[in-house]
């Protein structure tokens, strides 16, 4: 969770996260970060509170906020391989 987790213990949230271990897939979603983050922060009402995660990214520098949102880590689920080794989806 590396810096939101600690934005998010700092406001009295729990962390709720996977070892690094089981990510089975990294997403780098740099290209797309402008309409994530207007996304995000569409959600007036809960830009405004302190305590939730679209209020917390709203009140970082656009550098922090970047480095937080732009890479994405997903954990494979299903009973199905995957390609042994495969821990990055983009280039």
């Amino acid at each position: 969770m590396g810096k939101l987790g600690a934005l998010l213990t700092a406001v009295g949230k729990k962390v709720l996260s996977v070892p690094d271990e089981h990510v089975t897939a990294t997403v780098d979603v740099t290209a797309w970060s402008d309409q994530k983050m207007a996304a995000i922060l569409a959600h007036r009402s809960e830009s405004a509170r302190e305590r939730s995660l679209p209020g917390i990214l709203a009140r970082l520098s656009d550098p922090e906020r970047q480095s937080i949102t732009t890479t994405e880590f997903y954990t494979r689920l299903d009973a199905a391989p995957g390609p042994v080794g495969l821990r990055q989806l983009t280039v």
